[in-house]
């Protein structure tokens, strides 16, 4: 008869088994990490603690009682990145596929309320069919279970998905609660109703890439925010993020040194931003110019581009960065954009990250698909995102500032602390050729047609010349300055130096009730 400890060594050897050996190089050639393997790559070598390998699922229908292995098909448990303390969880796909039963959505939902406690991060890496079918309500009641926590969680301690597998029908619910999605190309898939159901329902032929690959989802849905092209990719891309983070709501983020740009960087400020107003430029070269070098890393790069999102570090303290690009769509906000910066400015806002807000925007797209997609109620969102923020708020106009576009973009009125703006500001409700059509629309028509273009062109330079400039904003203290674009780093430091104290307490409420 075998001792404890021969029972201790056999059951723990079938748990890092996972689903056995010939499933196990199925997966690896794939592609794909196995679950263990992707958590001893996350965590710092040597730090993670796995809780709960001996647990099994308590099913006996459909030949299950036969298939109790060790883990149910998840793996989870703490340990550290970059010496800090994270929760983290990743499904076996060896195991029943990866497929979520009642134990196993058990032990997620210990690790979260472990990460609740211990106000640390929660990282979920997920692979899996979905629900296990053979359970039946219990599979349902146990992502009830995830995506209560998941919710209760938000804003408290940063929830990170990485997909990189499949990730079916209801599983979905639960990445998109959390703050950020990275998913694997060409393995990494979501979806609500596979392509099977698809066809069925709607007659669609639809490849599982298509409908619900890496890209689909960077590009059209907006659900997923970073694509990379491997598992390891994933999870060093998900440790970096984890590196401008505070562990929880009631921290700091983490400072690192401050890393200038080379001394060129502030005086080629003035030439990176064109002087004519039409002429487009990627923001980039600003953020470059202005931020500690190679520090920014872009969130959403390729869902609505017309707004730039991302972490970056000012003088070596982390901030979110929101800027307009006039590269795609001139820079105008439209119903994905506005969304996308929403929910960015909300996240940074939970986790004490100032935010640095660049604006060139000649306001908000036009058109019958727009309107009646509801930009109203979306554009609102960016709104109320930056009205209702706390940390430090500083924005810099670049070049146009058009309309209800400039209210939106962090203005002095929305509790913009720090509003700076440079001699190429223009800051009005329209530019110079609207506004000459509405202002002077009758002296335009008594005009002689022969002079009637030279008439308009004298109007639009007047106008241009009074009214499109920062000046007017600046008198009445709606633009705290209008500075060199070369001070631009040096006065943002300075603002972040003062501001980094910043209480600003808020009526007390359960909640406010942003616009959907």
């Amino acid at each position: 008869m075998s001792g404890p400890f021969d029972r201790w060594e056999l059951r723990r050897r079938s748990a890092r088994e996972g689903g056995g050996a010939e499933r196990v190089r199925k997966h690896r050639a794939a592609g794909k990490l196995t679950a263990r393997e992707r958590l001893e790559a996350f965590f710092d070598p040597g730090t993670f603690l796995e809780l709960d390998p001996f647990v099994v699922h308590r099913v006996s229908t459909f030949g299950l009682d036969e298939r109790r292995i060790p883990g149910d098909g998840v793996v989870t448990g703490w340990g550290e990145v970059d010496g800090r303390p994270v929760c983290a969880f990743a499904q076996d796909a060896t195991v029943f596929g990866g497929a979520l039963g009642e134990a196993h959505a058990m032990k997620i939902v210990k690790v979260m309320e472990t990460a609740r406690k211990a106000g640390v991060p929660i990282v979920g890496l997920d692979d899996s069919g979905g629900a296990r079918i053979q359970e039946g309500v219990m599979s349902l009641g146990g992502y009830g279970e995830v995506f209560f926590r998941n919710v209760l969680l938000s804003g408290v301690v940063p929830q990170l998905s990485l997909i990189l597998g499949p990730c079916a029908g209801g599983a979905v619910y639960s990445p998109a609660i959390t703050d950020f999605v990275i998913m694997v190309e060409g393995t990494g898939q979501m979806f609500i109703t596979g392509p099977d159901v698809v066809r069925a329902v709607t007659g669609e032929e639809v490849t599982m890439e298509a409908l619900g690959g890496a890209r689909a989802h960077a590009e059209l849905s907006g659900v997923s925010q970073f694509t990379v092209g491997s598992d390891a990719e994933a999870i060093t891309l998900a440790r970096r993020i984890l590196s401008y983070l505070p562990l929880n709501n009631l921290e700091e983020p983490p400072a690192a040194p401050a890393a200038a740009p080379p001394d060129s960087a502030a005086a080629e400020l003035v030439s990176a931003v064109p002087s004519d107003p039409n002429t487009p430029y990627d923001v980039h070269a600003v953020i470059q110019r202005v931020l500690d070098t190679e520090s920014f890393l872009e969130v959403a790069e390729g869902w609505a581009p017309n707004l730039v999102v991302g972490f970056a570090r000012l003088a070596g303290a982390p901030v979110g960065v929101v800027a307009n690009n006039p590269a795609h769509l001139a820079g105008t906000l439209d119903i994905a954009a506005s969304t996308k910066g929403a929910r960015f400015v909300r996240f940074c806002d939970a986790f004490n990250l100032p935010l640095v807000t660049l604006v060139d925007v000649p306001g908000f797209l036009p058109g019958t698909a727009q309107e009646h997609g509801g930009i109203i109620r979306h554009g609102a969102k960016l709104l109320y995102a930056y009205a209702e923020a706390t940390v430090p708020l500083l924005t810099v106009i670049l070049r146009k500032a058009y309309g209800g576009a400039y209210d939106v973009m962090c203005s002095k009125h929305l509790g913009g602390d720090l509003n700076l703006a440079w001699p190429t500001a223009e800051i009005a409700v329209m530019g110079a050729d609207g506004a000459v059509n509405i202002l002077f629309r009758r002296e335009l028509e008594q005009a002689a047609p022969a002079d009637r273009a030279a008439t308009r062109e004298g109007l639009v330079r007047r106008y241009a010349e009074e009214f499109l400039n920062p000046y007017l904003a600046a008198e009445r203290g709606y633009i705290d300055d209008v500075i060199d674009p070369a001070e631009t780093r040096a006065k943002l430091v300075a603002g972040l130096t003062v501001l980094g104290s910043k209480r600003d307490e808020r009526p007390a409420r359960k909640h406010g009730n942003i616009p959907l």
